[in-house]
């Protein structure tokens, strides 16, 4: 399974990136909810599909969602059955402000915070000793996957990971979504950040936090300037410049010890044209998938009306070759 074949008809980028999130039916996720609390007062919540038992041996894959996705997508929800199928058991750790409940502080999450990220993977560390971990990051997930994997460096708790069309250059990300179809993209992610914030109005005021006005954020029109406006001020960064330059994990690949995949389309609709030159000359730890094909988090092979999402074999493929 490790070479992917577009489904007949749906070779285009932008039919691969849409046909999941459009068409995919997923059959109801029972999951169980676990309210995890952060050290600044603040919480995330995590939906486990068949969690285990404390004292089981059973494996662990834990999932980091794309911008403003959350355990109603539909990539979550195969991964997370496809598991299943495999032995596995899985939890989705939202970012903060992702399950459809508010966090609490002015503060949201952005593509480099990796604090939340660890002191979960810790807590599950603890509470299932016998079992071992694994992480799957997509989009804006994988790029905190990454930046992770690489401030562990030696001492990372999980016995492989795998990222997915992460933006590791997210200045070059942001540029081109303000071009051509991508536009449409931009709206579509920028439309539930906007309403989100506008919401946590309700209990911040982020006119005197950051000199951010209501209507200020009603008239954003591009994710690099809600991240100039609100992104990088309320994480601490002078702008979206440096907050980008920063939370990029590209610049950090090398560091990275653990045993990782990284899937990446070379015709993703939201990464720049030298997508390849992102990967080169990295450890041989770190196995680089570029297939010509696959959208953004697509990878749909078969057909139009019998389609396969090549990715989840793909991805259990590898973790069963790391526990080999």
């Amino acid at each position: 399974m490790k070479n992917f074949k577009a489904a007949t008809g749906l070779k285009n980028r932008h039919l691969q990136t849409l046909y999941p999130t459009l068409f995919r039916q997923c059959p109801t996720i029972d999951f169980t909810v676990q309210q995890f609390e952060l050290a600044d007062g603040d919480f995330v919540d995590c939906h486990w599909y068949k969690k285990p038992a404390m004292d089981s041996k059973q494996p662990i894959v834990i999932l980091f969602h794309g911008l403003a996705g959350s355990f109603k997508s539909a990539y979550i929800k195969g991964m997370m059955q496809h598991l299943h199928s495999k032995g596995y058991s899985s939890v989705l750790m939202h970012f903060r402000g992702c399950s459809e409940r508010l966090n609490r502080t002015a503060r949201a999450y952005h593509s480099g915070d990796t604090a939340d990220a660890k002191a979960w993977i810790t807590h599950l560390k603890e509470s299932f000793p016998a079992s071992p971990l694994f992480a799957i990051g997509y989009s804006l997930g994988g790029n905190v996957l990454l930046k992770l994997l690489a401030e562990y460096s030696h001492s990372s708790p999980l016995s492989a990971a795998v990222s997915v069309s992460a933006p590791v250059q997210l200045a070059s990300c942001s540029a081109t979504m303000q071009h051509g179809f991508a536009k449409v993209y931009q709206q579509y992610l920028l439309r539930p950040l906007k309403r989100s914030l506008l919401k946590k109005y309700l209990c911040h005021d982020y006119m005197t936090l950051i000199g951010l006005s209501v209507q200020s954020v009603k008239k954003i029109n591009s994710i690099e300037q809600f991240d100039n406006l609100y992104t990088a001020k309320i994480h601490g960064f002078t702008d979206a410049k440096e907050y980008y330059k920063v939370s990029s994990a590209g610049q950090y690949l090398p560091e990275i010890q653990c045993q990782t995949l990284i899937v990446q389309a070379l015709d993703d609709p939201f990464m720049g044209a030298n997508i390849q030159e992102e990967f080169r000359g990295l450890p041989a730890n770190i196995s680089i998938d570029t297939p010509r094909n696959g959208g953004h988090l697509g990878f749909v092979s078969g057909s139009l009306f019998r389609p396969k999402y090549w990715l989840e074999q793909r991805i259990s493929d590898y973790f069963l070759a790391q526990k080999s």
